[in-house]
């Protein structure tokens, strides 16, 4: 059972925008903290956004200003909003979910108990 599936990652140039989707089942939006974290080949996940019951929204230091994670309730959908792409933003992008929202902040979302199969971003320079 896929639980989150991701799409939207694409190739695009430095200082470009992207958006990233995740369909996520309904029973996730109501208790638990939802997010983005990445990885690239050969180091450790990193964390990006993350947000509770469609508020209480937390960045990285590194995209924050940048990027705007969001959902949708009614289509069942979160969103990564990525602005001013970066060639440092390259990375496989993966939507998670972890039980709970007393917590919920970015640097919780890499150890979430469910995540999907990831979505490429490379922006070149």
């Amino acid at each position: 059972q896929v639980l989150l599936a991701e799409s939207g990652g694409d190739s695009v140039q430095a200082g470009g925008s992207l958006r990233l989707s995740c369909a996520a089942e309904r029973w996730m939006f109501s208790s638990y903290c939802m997010g983005w974290f990445r990885q690239v080949p050969g180091k450790g996940r990193e964390g990006v956004a993350a947000i509770v019951r469609n508020s209480k929204e937390t960045y990285a230091e590194s995209v924050k200003d940048r990027f705007t994670i969001s959902q949708d309730n009614a289509k069942n959908i979160l969103y990564l909003d990525m602005n001013s792409l970066k060639p440092e933003d390259t990375a496989m992008y993966y939507c998670a979910a972890e039980p709970g929202t007393w917590s919920c902040s970015w640097s919780l979302i890499p150890s979430a108990k469910y995540s999907g199969q990831g979505t490429q971003v490379t922006v070149s320079s």
